[in-house]
């Protein structure tokens, strides 16, 4: 599995991240389709998932709570905007806190590449370059679950 943050430059108001996973395109696609899988990593470190809904269809709505260790609970969701098998995954995601309530819009795209599956991550619509550096730890982390469940997944 391999990581990198920025491919080419971004702007301010977005951020990329690029991760490879050693599992098949379609296991990577349906760990986003399936909400019950989606609950089991969708976090960063530290953080537990109490619940992941989503209507999984191009303008079917998303939500999520997590809990930190430290008990405190964050919530974002969303709507999903395009959805094509096994390719792409486009939504709008905004936090429930007040403070961080940007609009942003998150592209997933996905392409199989020997056997292994190339995930890109962008989201848009950061407010500052200050804000979207203070999400790049998360993401990362969110996606560092994604491939401890991946593996667990493919045994």
């Amino acid at each position: 599995m391999t990581t990198t943050t920025e491919d080419r430059p971004v702007a301010d108001d977005e951020l990329r991240i690029t991760r490879t996973f050693d599992a098949p395109v379609a296991r990577v696609f349906d760990a986003w389709a399936d909400a019950a899988a989606r609950r089991l990593w969708w976090g960063p470190a530290s953080f537990t998932c109490l619940s992941f809904e989503h209507d999984f269809r191009e303008g079917g709505a998303w939500k999520a709570l997590n809990r930190h260790d430290s008990g405190k609970e964050s919530g974002a969701g969303g709507v999903y905007r395009t959805i094509e098998r096994n390719r792409r995954i486009v939504f709008t995601f905004v936090w429930d806190n007040p403070e961080n309530a940007f609009p942003s819009v998150v592209t997933v795209t996905l392409a199989e590449q020997g056997g292994k599956t190339v995930q890109t991550f962008h989201q848009t619509g950061f407010p500052s370059a200050d804000s979207r550096n203070q999400h790049v730890g998360g993401w990362t982390m969110f996606f560092d679950t994604q491939a401890q469940y991946l593996e667990g997944a493919s045994q």
